[in-house]
């Protein structure tokens, strides 16, 4: 689910984190990372608004994930450039949230 309110900037699937979601923050701040998916949610689309806790993908194996074992590896980026999710600080999620 999309951790907070948001643009969904990039779907993209690679070697390394498979099929992977990149959404910045309402206000531009940052950038979420969702990665090791099994699939995205139907009707997803770069440059769409998603809200907090709406379905955007489902955990999987994809990319370089151990098989059978799904998972989601979920980071979290300072915003750099408007168009990029990468780059820029990481930030420690745990501080963030209650």
């Amino acid at each position: 689910v999309a951790v907070d309110d948001g643009t969904l900037v990039r779907l993209s699937s690679s070697p390394a984190g498979g099929i992977s979601v990149y959404q910045h923050d309402a206000a531009g701040r940052y950038c979420f990372v969702y990665a090791h998916l099994e699939r995205y949610a139907a009707g997803l689309a770069e440059g769409r608004s998603v809200k907090r806790g709406e379905v955007i993908a489902y955990v999987g194996t994809t990319g370089n994930a151990p098989p059978k074992t799904p998972h989601l590896h979920f980071a979290i980026h300072e915003v750099t450039s408007p168009k990029q999710c990468w780059g820029g600080r990481p930030v420690d999620p745990y501080p963030l949230w209650p």
